[in-house]
């Protein structure tokens, strides 16, 4: 019985202590962090990332995919951006198809000429991240910023990404294990309402789902025959498709009624229908009464987005500021 007892002393004081590291990462994050030492940092990053959409419209989910993809390793802090060879991060399996590095490169040289040694690369991320929602026609938000740079970035400690194949207990768990919810799993789901997927990641659902040679029978059978014609069986696997079927470059609920109806695209999104949670939580924004007193998809995008940006925040020693994006100082 002593050695229970210590044991749940032990425990408990160690989450007490955990609880203070991340309590204190959060407190060093703040809106308008650059204001006073950097004024122009966020119309900087805007600015580039306007110029970037107007010319190549893979930029803005782009973008909004490389922030998920930073903040879920090592925390958001810029460890995704490091190009070391093949031990770097950025070479990992899950992160395959990722774009908009020399979006950020480009915002972080401008403004290491206009604010040497200042602004970090993980605080580009996640402005350009912001940007790129509003120029895909959706919420308007301002990020929280103070973020310094990580000093790792080692590909096997990858291997925790969500994962389109990932049942929907395991997605759960992952989250979880970032201190976020099923609510967070169903909205940062939701980010697929723009952009594109390649047919590498749908091979499996089409042909051999659960390994029985066939589809997925949750696909919509209206839709299987699209999916299939983009994504021929022995095809090119480098083929994209929008992730969200018939509304792929603007930010819209239209994710959240597609995977209602059976015409998610990715087996990841499909399975938030096979839990009663995360079905409950996207059914909730299509109830009867749901536009007069239902929950605002809008809102609680940007309220995951947040608490998403706040994962492993680099602090003090923890992490500094880099000169380049794409190399440790």
């Amino acid at each position: 019985m002593k050695l229970i007892k210590m044991a749940m002393v032990v425990l408990a004081i160690i989450i007490i202590f955990e609880f203070f590291i991340v309590a204190n990462s959060q407190g060093q994050l703040k809106v308008g962090f650059y204001n006073q030492v950097c004024p122009n940092a966020e119309s900087v990053v805007t600015n580039i990332v306007r110029d970037a959409a107007k010319s190549d419209h893979r930029i803005p989910p782009g973008l909004l995919r490389l922030h998920f993809h930073d903040c879920f390793v090592e925390g958001c802090d810029g460890s995704i951006l490091i190009d070391n060879g093949n031990t770097s991060e950025k070479g990992a399996f899950g992160h395959q198809g990722l774009i908009g590095f020399d979006i950020i490169e480009d915002a972080k040289a401008k403004l290491e000429s206009l604010c040497p040694g200042l602004v970090s690369c993980a605080d580009i991320v996640a402005m350009a991240a912001r940007d790129a929602v509003a120029f895909s026609h959706g919420p308007i938000y301002q990020v929280e910023t103070g973020r310094k740079d990580g000093l790792v970035s080692n590909i096997d400690h990858a291997n925790r990404m969500p994962d389109v194949r990932d049942s929907i207990q395991l997605l759960k768990q992952k989250f979880i294990e970032k201190g976020l919810n099923a609510k967070d799993l169903v909205i940062l789901s939701a980010a697929h309402t723009i952009g594109t997927t390649a047919c590498f990641f749908m091979e499996e659902r089409l042909y051999n789902f659960a390994s029985h040679g066939g589809p997925d029978p949750s696909i919509n059978p209206r839709l299987l025959p699209e999916l299939t014609s983009t994504c021929p069986k022995n095809g090119d696997v480098g083929v994209r498709l929008p992730m969200d079927h018939g509304s792929e470059d603007t930010f819209d609920i239209q994710i959240l009624q597609n995977i209602r109806s059976g015409f998610a695209v990715l087996q990841s999104d499909a399975k938030l229908m096979d839990d009663l949670t995360t079905r409950g939580i996207v059914d909730s924004y299509f109830g009867v009464l749901a536009p007069l007193t239902g929950p605002s998809f809008e809102t609680d995008f940007v309220t995951s987005m947040v608490r998403m940006g706040r994962i492993g925040v680099k602090t003090g020693s923890n992490g500094n500021i880099r000169r380049l994006c794409k190399s440790f100082n």
